[in-house]
């Protein structure tokens, strides 16, 4: 964790032959057939987001039953599931509150580096291996807990099939459950990666109006307009904040950030009119703060809120996603910009630091 760039060189993630336990209880062998690289895993990789180490990383995937632990289960040897990375115990106060993403035994877990059984399966040598996020799913075989995988459909590629279980969750969900789009809005979507355009299909699918693109990488502005973006900002121009207000006529009612710096966030904010909404999915370093005029919440009515998993109950939401995807509705594979191997993984984080990718995906035979 904090190594130096360049990855290529330096190769923070070394693929090595591990020993995985026997699933326990309530757990599930998975092999993986695909598996997202998200921002999540860079932000472990340089600091951002610490973690014990050492860790398997990894929390974007779709994958099959292979074996189930002790006891009965309702998944069966066989069944596609996608990999959710925060499990839900289903009796805490949040689960009990139909909020899911904020599990509060879903958090402790995820922290410690272990299942939602407490249980570590991974082992090198002897030497326990953190879990990322319960999944770790950079490798061929994953134990996970039953409540960190939602049942799913086996009639799609698995290439595709990996992003519900984050970007798509995550981008869509902050629109959709977390901000609660109405149909007509203007929307300003800040941070073009696979979560910023998951978001930007998911207020297109809303109906939104106008939808502004916003990123400091002008190659983006293709793909975005692609995806259904009407206007793009450089987020690098010194007066981008002024011309996403003229394109929306003084301000949108919705801007949704995914860049995870501070600046894009203090733009979403001053990009959002009286009375709109601003709502970050993103995971900034935890030494970020942000400096807001209070008084503005108040005279000028502005909610600014926060959204993790999307808001969403993953097992009613993926399903619903995928069938959006199947209507033509969330067009997710134009987001995937590199298949690779395993083997390749270093290169991918390396990618996605230099911020010129969107979604790559590791396929395994």
């Amino acid at each position: 964790m904090g190594i130096k760039r360049p990855y290529t060189v330096t190769k923070p993630l070394e693929v090595v032959e591990a020993d995985l336990a026997e699933p326990g209880s309530d757990e599930i062998l998975v092999k993986i057939l695909a598996a997202g690289v998200c921002h999540s895993d860079l932000s472990v990789i340089n600091g951002d987001r610490p973690r014990s180490l050492p860790v398997a990383l990894g929390h974007e995937a779709v994958g099959e039953v292979v074996k189930t632990g002790q006891g009965s289960s309702d998944l069966k040897v066989g069944q596609r599931v996608s990999m959710v990375f925060v499990p839900s115990c289903g009796h805490c106060g949040c689960c009990a509150e139909g909020r899911p993403a904020l599990c509060e035994p879903g958090l402790e877990h995820n922290t410690n580096g272990s299942l939602l059984s407490g249980a570590k399966r991974i082992s090198i040598n002897g030497e326990i291996i953190n879990h990322h996020l319960g999944i770790s799913c950079f490798s061929d075989y994953a134990v996970c807990h039953r409540r960190s995988l939602v049942p799913i459909e086996d009639d799609l590629s698995p290439t595709v099939q990996a992003v519900f279980g984050c970007a798509v969750l995550t981008g869509c969900g902050a629109i959709l459950n977390t901000a609660k789009l109405h149909a007509g809005e203007r929307v300003a979507i800040i941070g073009l990666g696979g979560v910023g355009l998951s978001a930007l299909l998911g207020a297109r699918a809303g109906g939104a109006r106008q939808i502004i693109a916003i990123d400091a990488n002008p190659a983006k502005e293709a793909l975005a307009r692609e995806l259904g973006a009407d206007n793009f900002v450089n987020a690098g121009d010194p007066d981008a904040a002024e011309q996403v207000k003229m394109l929306s006529a003084e301000g949108v009612h919705l801007a949704a950030e995914f860049a995870g710096v501070m600046p894009a966030l203090e733009l979403a904010i001053e990009v959002t009119r009286r009375g709109g909404r601003t709502v970050t999915a993103a995971l900034p370093n935890p030494s970020d703060r942000l400096s807001v005029a209070a008084a503005r919440l108040v005279t000028e009515e502005r909610t600014l809120m926060g959204s993790y998993v999307g808001s969403c109950v993953p097992s009613r939401d993926i399903p619903n996603f995928i069938a959006l995807h199947k209507k033509g509705l969330l067009p997710v594979e134009r987001m995937i910009s590199h298949t690779l191997e395993l083997t390749e993984i270093n290169t991918a984080v390396e990618r996605l630091a230099e911020g010129n990718t969107v979604r790559q995906i590791v396929c395994f035979g």
